[in-house]
């Protein structure tokens, strides 16, 4: 297929439509409170308490905002992955437009599983409340199936590219390293499943 598939960005949590200016201004001083206190002392060590009093606000208002702390880690993920999305829309290749499909999948194979590991405490934080939104995880899985019919892949495309995303996050992550299976293996494997999925490109 020629013609780009349109990837939206991802809508940022507890961001509404129409927000007033002073509940801008407080959903931004929180998440950059969290964000900085996650870099800090890793996202199991942060409270609402804690982004409350660094941000300046009272911790109802995080509650309010976010609804829980999952909710909280739900929508600092989501900062991290719009910017993340950002490299992937328009980005250089070839995470982003210019190299050919299967060089692009490989990419952002290896910068999905990157991020994840990256944001490894802060995935498990979120926990319950959806690890990566869902409009992230259907970014993740339109953008594949795009690169999958690039490169001729037949069958239940879309199927197959959430498949293949799978392994990439932080719960199988965490399964296949408890039973001893390192990072660079689980790169090595996904490069095989997806090259036995394209056809051996």
């Amino acid at each position: 297929m020629s013609d780009s598939p349109v990837l939206l960005p991802l809508p940022l949590a507890g961001e509404p439509v129409g927000e007033r200016s002073d509940a801008a201004r407080n959903r931004a001083a929180l998440l950059c409170a969290a964000q900085q206190l996650v870099a800090e002392n890793g996202a199991e060590a942060v409270t609402m308490d804690d982004v409350a009093a660094r941000a300046g606000v009272g911790k109802g208002t995080v509650f309010r905002r976010f609804g829980s702390r999952a909710g909280l880690m739900v929508a600092v993920l989501d900062q991290s992955e719009a910017h993340w999305q950002a490299q992937v829309i328009s980005g250089p290749p070839p995470l982003g437009p210019g190299a050919p499909p299967w060089e692009r999948l490989e990419a952002f194979g290896r910068s999905r599983l990157e991020t994840t590991m990256t944001h490894a405490d802060l995935l498990r934080a979120a926990g319950a409340a959806g690890s990566r939104s869902s409009p992230a995880t259907s970014f993740v899985v339109q953008h594949v199936h795009h690169l999958l019919l690039e490169l001729g892949v037949t069958g239940d495309v879309r199927l197959l590219a959430t498949a293949l995303m799978a392994p990439l996050e932080i719960e199988l992550l965490d399964a296949l390293r408890t039973k001893g299976i390192d990072v660079e293996r689980i790169l090595h494997g996904w490069l095989d499943l997806a090259r036995r999925i394209v056809g051996g490109c």
